[in-house]
Formats: structure tokens, sequence, C-alpha cells
């Protein structure tokens, strides 16, 4: 089985013939699709969702990114993909989903996943997103071009250790079942991981990319699993780039350009 992983594809700035090209690409490569999230905004998620399982007409595994809820809120914009992946035949969101068999060796599961503030300088950074003033539950803490950073760090905890618990309870509940799991995610759950041109990003931009909270509990669960392999597959950063944490957990952070997506790897599934 081929499994192709796209992370950071951001349809948005592609016009249709350019999308329907893409996603025919995708096809040709493919058994299964996973993508990592930034697929597109709030107003246009669900369309470009349409448009995948349209073309690709295959199984695509996926979750969301920081820009999947611009324009709009986390909440509702995860409530109206699971309604659609409801009525889907094809599209599975990882994030409302337990462990997902692939073959009889590797299973697939995932979260969104968020950026929690506790690696870097959260204190001290400056850096502004456009998460500050585009997504709801995050624009509350920006006003008149001030930043209430406790207020946003609350909101921020909240959405790490949600995605946490839920990476933890499934990589555990598939590490007993499968030899090989591979973790869909779209922020980098470790310092090193959150690759920014050719390396770690700093202290000042590393709290909003990278996710301490998801990083910690896999870490925890393959320690205490030796006998099945954890691939975690993320982005978020745009920059590409491989870390073993633990013999049995390795990282891949996808690259990206906008206007140029792109296919990150085709895995050969056992």
């Amino acid at each position: 089985m081929r499994l192709a992983w796209l992370t950071d594809i951001h349809l948005n700035f592609l016009d249709a013939t350019e999308r329907r090209r893409f996603l025919e690409f995708v096809n040709e490569q493919a058994d299964v699709v996973a993508i990592g999230g930034d697929i597109g905004e709030s107003d246009n998620i669900v369309k470009y969702l349409q448009e995948m399982e349209e073309t690709i007409q295959k199984p695509i595994h996926f979750v969301l990114g920081n820009h999947d809820f611009y324009r709009g809120s986390i909440a509702k914009t995860r409530l109206e993909v699971a309604e659609l992946v409801g009525k889907s035949k094809f599209l599975n969101y990882l994030t409302a989903t337990e462990v997902v068999e692939l073959t009889p060796n590797t299973a697939i599961v995932g979260h969104d996943g968020w950026a929690d503030g506790r690696l870097g300088d959260y204190d001290g950074t400056t850096v502004i997103l456009s998460d500050h003033y585009l997504i709801a539950e995050i624009a509350q803490w920006y006003r008149d071009d001030n930043l209430d950073k406790q207020g946003l760090k609350e909101t921020l905890t909240i959405l790490a250790d949600e995605a946490a618990r839920h990476l933890e309870r499934v990589v555990a509940e598939a590490a007993g079942r499968y030899r090989n799991i591979i973790a869909l995610t779209h922020v980098p759950p470790f310092r090193k991981a959150a690759w920014y041109q050719g390396k770690t990003s700093g202290d000042d931009w590393l709290p909003y990319f990278a996710c301490k909270a998801v990083g910690d509990v896999l870490e925890k669960t393959m320690r205490a699993c030796p006998a099945s392999k954890l691939l975690v597959l993320c982005g978020h950063t745009h920059g590409g780039g491989e870390l073993q944490v633990l013999e049995n957990l390795q990282v891949l952070t996808g690259e990206a350009r906008y206007r140029h997506p792109a296919i990150g790897r085709v895995f050969e599934l056992e």
C-alpha cells in the first residue's frame, strides 16, 4: 500500500484548475492519503475536502492546521468538518476518530494539535501571528494592537492539552495491536522538530511552532511500548527535517511553499 503524505498545501492559493491538477497527481501516486493540515481556510475547507474526495476517490486521513480556522472559529470549523466526514465515503478526520487500521501491521491516528507556548521564550517573544486576529478563540486576546499573553496562554494550554490527551490514548491503544503506528498532527511535538530554513526555530518563534504537551506524552508512551514503532508526521513551520527521539519514535516535519503544494513523501506500508 502506498501512503502519500501531504502537509501545508494551502489550496486557497491555487485556482480551480491548479487544484484539480494537483489532486489528480496525488491520486496517481497513492492508494491512501494523509494530510497534516493547513488545507485552506474556514470558509473553504469543506469545499476543498469535497474536491479531494471527488478527485482522489481513495481513503483520505487528515487533521486540520491553524490556517484552516482563519476567518472563523476552531469549534465551528471542527463541527462543520466532522459533519461532512459523517456523510463521506473516503474522508476521515483523525481528530474525531480513534485508531484506524491501514494494514494488518500499521495503524494511523492523529489530532490537529496546537502550539502551547511551553517551549522557547513565551514571555519575551514579540511575535504576532495571523492566528492572533484571524481565529475567534484566539482573537479574543488581541485588542487594539495589544496581546493579552496570559489569556492567550490559557487558551493555548487548553488546545494543546486536548491534543495530548487524545494522542496519548490512541497511540497507546494502537501500540497494543500494531507493530507500526503513524501519528498525524499539524504542530511539531518537539523543540528539535520545529525546523525552519534548515535549523531549529529560535526561542522567539518556538512558543508558536511546537507543542511540548504532545511531545511529552508521545515519548512517555513509546518508552513504555518498545515493541512498536511510532512515526510522527507534522508540518506547520514550512521547514523540512527529521528527528529521531527514541529508537522507536521518529518525527518527520514537512517542507512547504505557498502556491507550490507537494507530496512530502510516499511510504510503502507493510
